[in-house]
């Protein structure tokens, strides 16, 4: 048995950033996870394309509009390489207020206070590649 990397299950998460602040999801489930902080996001369904999928998770989980932009961090493996969790760049594109749909908690973290939360292990490389983009603002 190989392992077809095309198989792979994708996770998009988003990194939305406004006003120098980057937005992070407290989870609320399942057990192992819940309290852990991620980006929003969630699995690229069949004839999605990666950006399509994030639009509609944001929308989904926070009630929001994003404009995506650039890939941000390396591609993490997932699930004893499973899945494999892409983040991009997002930003508010329609005035509304992020809402906690799916998450315990929502919160705006300046780049000083990023390891203030305990970040999802997945999440924590990708929050470290962000850091110095909000350090410029």
């Amino acid at each position: 048995m190989h392992t077809d990397r095309a198989r792979l299950q994708v996770i998009v998460g988003a990194a939305i950033i406004a006003d120098g602040r980057l937005l992070a999801c407290a989870r609320s489930g399942p057990p192992p996870f819940a309290g852990k902080w991620e980006f929003p996001g969630g699995k690229v369904e069949d004839g999605e394309t990666e950006v399509e999928a994030l639009i509609r998770e944001c929308e989904e989980e926070l009630g929001v509009l994003v404009a995506v932009g650039g890939r941000v961090g390396e591609d993490v493996l997932l699930g004893h390489g499973a899945a494999v969790l892409k983040v991009y760049l997002a930003r508010l594109a329609d005035g509304r207020v992020p809402q906690p749909r799916e998450h315990a908690e929502l919160r705006w973290l300046a780049a000083d206070e990023l390891d203030t939360v305990p970040w999802l292990p997945a999440d924590a490389p990708i929050v470290a590649a962000l850091r110095p983009l909000l350090e410029q603002n």
